[in-house]
């Protein structure tokens, strides 16, 4: 595939994009002189939420040529190709919402369970140590009940961040529900590696909070349990 390019301004692509309507630039035309290619077209693909994009056709011989049949053509395809991109991004959009927690789009339940259970067969194939870790804050309820339950969200997104940020890239953190979470470590050590982890994760709980723009010294403390 051709590399990502930045859309730049002044250029038929931008036009067509910021426009979103067809151009036909023909040989004929001013504008197309210089160039190496002969005529050009593009048409907007166009969705409900705007435009998402655009199909170009180039011509680069005298032998094919594009007019106003070869326009009404490509807008009909791209309508069909706009629908299709839509859709699967409908569903790329509902899989992950039924995948993860829409607070702190964590893993949820169901999708930390089946990770679990792959890698779980997984390690026992290598024979290789697998870790799991389920967290529960200390004190969430009267957070709650003296910030508001903004607050507690906020503090949710924010231990989610920093779980996130202290465990691998072949790791996974999840929400269980509430103030529960789990960590799954693979390929971990023994003991000794697990007790690592649970030390980093109380000491990055231990740190102020930031809730409704103010630094909070919060007494935030976790339970951790580990099997290995």
């Amino acid at each position: 595939l051709p590399a990502s390019q930045p859309l730049v301004s002044g250029t038929p692509l931008a036009e067509v994009i910021h426009s979103g309507k067809a151009l036909l630039i023909t040989a004929e035309q001013a504008e197309a002189q210089g160039q190496e290619w002969v005529d050009w077209l593009g048409v907007p693909l166009i969705s409900q939420a705007g435009v998402i994009g655009a199909v170009v056709m180039q011509s680069y011989t005298d032998v094919i040529r594009y007019t106003e049949e070869e326009k009404g053509l490509l807008q009909f395809v791209s309508t069909q190709v706009a629908a299709a991109i839509s859709r699967k991004q409908t569903e790329t959009r509902l899989q992950h919402m039924a995948r993860h927690d829409p607070l702190t789009e964590l893993p949820n339940r169901m999708l930390f369970n089946q990770h679990f259970d792959m890698c779980l067969k997984r390690a026992h194939r290598s024979r290789v140590h697998l870790a799991l870790l389920y967290l529960d804050l200390n004190g969430f309820k009267d957070i709650n009940d003296t910030l508001g339950h903004e607050a507690g969200d906020q503090l949710l997104c924010e231990v989610a961040r920093r779980l996130e940020s202290i465990v691998r890239e072949s790791d996974m953190v999840g929400r269980m529900g509430g103030d529960e979470f789990t960590v799954l470590l693979t390929g971990i050590a023994g003991k000794p590696s697990v007790a690592v982890v649970a030390d980093k994760i109380r000491a990055a709980l231990a740190e102020p909070f930031s809730l409704g723009g103010q630094r909070l010294e919060l007494d935030i403390t976790v339970s951790i349990g580990t099997a290995l």
